[in-house]
């Protein structure tokens, strides 16, 4: 249901039903854009402003726009700088009570257990993993994350992971990610197109990262769209640049970019866009045999891994290749003994003006 429901909603559904329906979600994303505009007006008459500096990293639509690459990079770039950060994520689909706070840290003083990926969700538990002393607070009260995150860390800076629509916390850089080759989809809001807020509420953006920018051809008119919506907010170009592979269930194997060249693989992923996740194995020179796609967020059991193999040894594929954010999810139920090498890719932002968008953050900052 919820698949067909985005082919509505991004107009791959065709035909009369679907025009029907179409209309039907139409008036419900009417009454959506209304409640969204009452409830941000409200909220943000009352929003907080708390005692470090806050930083958003998030979107206005549905899918994968490559917020958390985001969230990495700019937390890595103050780490370097000296900054004491920390991360605050709602932590989509834990399966833990969403009233609790859970905390994942690997730092000096070790003063809190390190939850896993069932309590902490799979893209804060993946960027816990990758930032080993960098505390992520996952919370779906973000207010009461990021006082935890300032009481028991001492941080001077928060990034809140997807924080776009959070619109109850004063914010000192909001960074909007834009997905360039499907910025905007139809327009529509939600559940008629896969917007989350009214294009207008773009004029909050400080920054708007362009993302997949070396995919699309048609990055001027992105630009000019932005531009006329918010002349002041600066405009950055990045894509995600493959870096190495990880080998799974062999824990310090790597291997280069390039080694896929002319093999035959599978791939499987539960990401937001799978295509683009996909299309950058081809483009490494790999042959996809297989491809299974699962809904973002899957919480993989051990039937998927199993039929997930079978489908591969059948098609004579002994390569298996998945996401960081997948992984997470399925390193503890990876089977023991397999004859199939489990490959992870793991992906670097870029950036076009780095200097420049360095530059953006340390003006939060007095000299």
């Amino acid at each position: 249901m919820a698949g067909y429901l985005y082919n509505l909603a991004t107009d791959k559904a065709k035909g009369f039903i679907p025009s029907i329906l179409k209309a039907f979600l139409f008036i419900l994303s009417i009454v959506y854009g209304l409640f969204i505009r009452a409830m941000s007006f409200f909220q943000q008459l009352f929003a907080c402003r708390l005692n470090c500096k806050i930083i958003s990293v998030g979107n206005i639509t549905l899918g994968g726009t490559g917020k958390t690459t985001i969230v990495e990079y700019v937390v890595r770039e103050l780490r370097a700088r000296g900054r004491k950060v920390a991360i605050v994520s709602r932590g989509y689909k834990r399966v833990s009570d969403e009233r609790e706070t859970e905390v994942g840290v690997k730092g000096p003083e070790n003063r809190n257990r390190c939850q896993g990926v069932n309590e902490m969700g799979d893209e804060p538990y993946m960027l816990q993993k990758k930032l080993k002393d960098i505390p992520v607070v996952v919370d779906a009260d973000r207010v009461r994350g990021i006082k935890k995150a300032i009481r028991d860390f001492g941080v001077d800076t928060v990034v809140l992971d997807d924080a776009f629509q959070q619109w109850r916390i004063k914010k000192d850089l909001e960074i909007v990610a834009v997905d360039c080759t499907n910025p905007f989809g139809n327009k529509h809001m939600l559940p008629r197109g896969i917007l989350r807020e009214p294009l207008s509420s773009l004029r909050r953006a400080d920054v708007f990262m362009l993302t997949k920018a070396n995919l699309c051809s048609g990055i001027t008119a992105v630009r000019g769209a932005l531009k006329n919506i918010n002349p002041s907010a600066a405009i950055f170009e990045s894509w995600h640049q493959p870096a190495d592979f990880s080998m799974l269930n062999a824990p310090g194997q790597e291997f280069p970019a390039d080694s896929l060249k002319g093999k035959n693989i599978g791939a499987f992923c539960g990401i937001g866009d799978p295509v683009s996740f996909e299309n950058t194995l081809k483009n490494l020179g790999g042959h996809i045999g297989i491809s299974l796609r699962f809904p973002d967020h899957h919480n993989y059991t051990g039937l998927d891994l199993g039929n997930i193999i079978k489908s591969c040894r059948d098609s004579d594929i002994d390569t298996i290749v998945t996401t960081e954010k997948d992984a997470v999810r399925v390193l503890g139920i990876l089977p023991d003994k397999t004859s199939c090498k489990f490959l992870v890719l793991r992906i670097e932002l870029k950036l076009k003006d780095e200097q420049g968008f360095r530059d953006r953050l340390l003006k939060l900052y007095p000299l």
